[in-house]
């Protein structure tokens, strides 16, 4: 799967300056309700239409040329993933971000999603009454709008002639890879950014941190893995909620063409697999006498994610000393941030996806700012160069 950018018309500039218009799309007047309340409340966002059918959307998107829309899977008259590629055709640089609710075959149609040009996916909580579902839900909704939506004025930036007013150049959507260079939102970087000397130790463990854009990538990236796979321990923290991480590992081990599953506890950690963190644990590692095993956390969230990255680069520090090699993939925030300084002080390795390739540029720019990354590389390079590592190759 891929962020893809698919459509042959458009309704318009996109906006560079002003409130991020959004346009929600919900069969539910409760959801619809109060996600325009969220939204009505923050400073850079505003809601541009409430509608109640993914037709109404399609219709009306000329008039409301909306930068953004949350659309919702299960809708009467048209539903979100019918009405998507109609959306896309109409508004190519529109961002959709799915919702829905958490079961498999809404985790399935949000894949599928992804493949067809939606920029992102948030799971509703099964009740707004529950209200620490309800809160996670407001963060991380609020949080993709932004964050995904500056992506798109700094694209349409770049697009235009500086002091001409222009429509931004045509954006293309790329259905088969998630490497494509593309301008990302990016975690205030520095005017320079350094990188230090990989670590002389071999590396006998693969960790790999990813969120908001995390399954096109690792996608692409497991896919290239297989030498490494076979012979090295594979874990991976996406940050995701339960149900989807199940449908992930599914898609993870078609890619490889190796076995992949989430991850149980006390599970002994092996070469030749892939481990994914499930959704709503932490995943760690742990020694059992002399064998490696899982260790499912059922803690608070760490930086508001769970399962979280850094609990994972941490542990591992335990069991592998500094023959660690762990990559930083797209995402919002800086998880993984913290426990890259662990591992780098413990004498091991952190590679960055760079911003042009980044869905977003949080997490990854996060630990190249911090100066802990031996290598900032784009997508479609770091599996040859994790498996020239993995080799022995230092350079």
């Amino acid at each position: 799967m891929s962020v893809a950018f698919a459509g042959n018309s458009t309704t318009g500039p996109s906006r560079e300056a002003g409130p991020l218009r959004v346009m929600v799309v919900d069969d539910s007047v409760v959801i619809r309700g109060l996600i325009s309340r969220w939204i009505g409340a923050e400073h850079d966002m505003e809601v541009a239409a409430s509608l109640r059918t993914g037709l109404e959307a399609v219709n009306q998107l000329e008039r409301i040329n909306p930068d953004v829309a949350v659309l919702d899977i299960e809708m009467p008259e048209l539903d979100g993933i019918s009405a998507l590629p109609q959306l896309l055709a109409k508004k190519r640089d529109l961002v959709v971000i799915m919702a829905s609710t958490l079961t498999r075959r809404n985790a399935e149609i949000s894949f599928k999603a992804l493949s067809l040009g939606a920029a992102d996916y948030i799971p509703k909580p099964e009740s707004t009454r529950e209200a620490s579902a309800a809160d996670i839900f407001h963060h991380d909704l609020i949080q993709k709008i932004r964050h995904l939506g500056a992506r798109l004025r700094r694209r349409a930036a770049v697009a235009s002639p500086p002091l001409v007013p222009a429509s931004p150049a045509p954006l293309v959507r790329e259905a088969a890879r998630a490497a494509a260079p593309a301008p990302a939102v990016h975690a205030a970087p520095s005017l320079s950014l350094t990188t230090r000397p990989f670590s002389l130790q071999v590396p006998k463990v693969l960790l790999i941190g990813s969120s908001t854009g995390g399954p096109q990538a690792l996608m692409t990236l497991v896919a290239d893995l297989g030498p490494v796979i076979d012979r090295f321990p594979v874990l991976i923290t996406q940050h995701m909620p339960p149900t989807f991480t199940t449908i992930l590992a599914e898609h993870l081990a078609r890619a490889s063409r190796r076995p992949s599953s989430e991850a149980t506890d006390g599970e002994p950690v092996k070469p030749g697999r892939i481990y994914l963190a499930p959704g709503g644990k932490h995943m760690r590692v742990a020694r059992n006498g002399m064998d490696t095993v899982i260790a499912l956390d059922d803690g608070p969230a760490v930086n508001f994610c769970k399962p979280a990255v850094d609990p994972l680069f941490t542990s591992a520090i335990d069991i592998w000393h500094g023959n660690i090699l762990s990559v930083i993939l797209t995402g919002m925030g800086s998880d993984g941030m913290r426990g890259g300084k662990d591992i780098v002080a413990a004498g091991g390795s952190v590679i960055a996806q760079d911003e042009a390739t980044s869905v977003v540029w949080g997490m990854p720019g996060a630990a190249a700012n911090a100066g802990i990354c031996a290598a900032i590389l784009p997508l479609n390079q770091i599996a040859a160069k994790v498996n020239r590592l993995f080799a022995g190759d230092r350079a």
